[in-house]
């Protein structure tokens, strides 16, 4: 178990734009996971039954938030924060945004995949969903964002952030 805690952690980013948050939400599901390990079956992955069990508790919190709204007057969320000046940083922040913005299925399977690199038919166990599924949710997930980012393709996206290379003349070879 010690060894999937950074997968754990990243997993949990998705979920959790507060890192503290995402650490929590990792700590409840290994407490959860020691706790149920007579549950684990030995011969599967324990690296996607702990995916389920953080999706899972991730689900009810957002379930036990949403009957507890807090008040607004005095929320931490409500205070300015600085950006980062560096281009890189800016692009980052576009990126993050546009893949919040994609439905929870989409995005959920394109972090399972793109980032974590869960193969389908982890994700689709722990999506618990077919692997066409995945497999469609993830294809709409890649042009959505392409769209939401204002890339036309793939490909275009890489040409644009490579240097332009200048093509060599006749006469100068």
């Amino acid at each position: 178990m010690v060894a999937l805690i950074p997968a754990l952690r990243a997993f949990a980013r998705t979920f959790c734009a507060d890192p503290f948050d995402a650490d929590d939400l990792v700590q409840e599901t290994l407490m959860k996971g020691i706790a149920n390990i007579r549950q684990y079956q030995p011969g599967t992955r324990l690296k996607s039954w702990l995916f389920t069990i953080m999706r899972n508790t991730f689900y009810t919190r957002a379930k036990l938030r949403k009957r507890e709204a807090p008040g607004g007057a005095d929320c931490v969320s409500l205070l300015p924060t600085a950006e980062a000046t560096q281009e890189w940083t800016i692009r980052g922040t576009e990126i993050e945004v546009a893949i919040n913005r994609l439905p929870e299925q989409q995005r959920e399977v394109l972090i399972l995949i793109g980032v974590l690199g869960v193969s389908y038919e982890e994700s689709a166990r722990i999506c618990d969903c077919a692997i066409g599924t995945i497999k469609s949710r993830l294809n709409r997930a890649r042009a959505t964002l392409l769209d939401l980012l204002g890339e036309t393709s793939p490909q275009s996206a890489i040409e644009a952030q490579a240097p332009m290379a200048q093509p060599v003349s006749a006469s100068a070879a």
